[in-house]
């Protein structure tokens, strides 16, 4: 078995640990934490300290050196998931990987991809992936108004196809934890039957994730403010 189809099988597992939780009403105000809470360290924004370079192996200095490489930009630098995966270079590194892939080289244009990373942050209520995100989407032309339905969990009425079909595909891959014949079929319609497990791929990836930021209680970056409006 190969890394890549171990990264999968990974993100579809840790996608289903939470995915049958009831969803929580929305708070009016989003709050700013303006002090971290007193496990965090303030180099990684997070439970995990930001290792050192000099006490990676080889492999953490390759995935360390990964993160700087321009030609490979992160959205969140050390702070975020590339800092946390230098704890486990040899998971971080194909799941780094796949990441790249599902972002770079699958034929899902940039707006519907940054669309069904919002479903998925969304869903999981990840303020630190929808705070990255929001702005990434709007930058690859996805409009303020599709975001907002996701945000406010609004209806999908009015949305166009594809739009429509990636929100209502994630929200019932997330809360059901499973997804109905006729939405499965729209889909496969839409974007092909490869199309549709890529687009299972991505949101698996980045639902790993936030369950990833949540157990390290993962912080917005510092002078960035929380977009996602969740309960306190």
């Amino acid at each position: 078995m190969n890394s890549t189809r171990l990264i999968l099988i990974a993100s579809a597992a840790l996608a289903g640990c939470v995915a049958g939780v009831p969803q929580r009403e929305e708070a009016s105000k989003v709050p700013t934490m303006t002090t971290l809470p007193k496990d965090i360290h303030p180099e990684s924004r997070s439970r995990l300290p930001l290792p050192k370079r000099e006490a990676l192996d080889e492999q953490g200095k390759r995935v360390y050196d990964s993160v700087l490489d321009p030609k490979r930009p992160t959205l969140a630098g050390f702070q975020g998931p590339a800092g946390i995966w230098l704890h486990s270079p040899r998971v971080g590194e194909p799941f780094r990987e796949m990441n790249r892939i599902l972002r770079n080289e699958v034929p899902l244009a940039p707006r519907l991809r940054e669309l069904a990373i919002l479903v998925t942050a969304r869903e999981f209520d990840s303020q630190f992936e929808w705070t990255a995100h929001e702005p990434a989407a709007l930058i690859d032309g996805l409009e303020q108004k599709i975001i907002d339905v996701v945000k406010r969990r609004g209806p999908l009425a009015g949305l166009p196809a594809k739009e429509a079909a990636i929100v209502g595909f994630g929200r019932e891959l997330f809360r059901r934890r499973k997804v109905q014949s006729q939405t499965f079929a729209r889909a496969v319609e839409l974007f092909g039957r490869q199309g549709v497990v890529e687009l299972v791929a991505l949101m698996g990836n980045y639902a790993a994730t936030a369950l990833v930021f949540r157990a390290v209680d993962q912080q917005v970056h510092p002078g960035r403010k929380p977009l996602l409006p969740i309960p306190r």
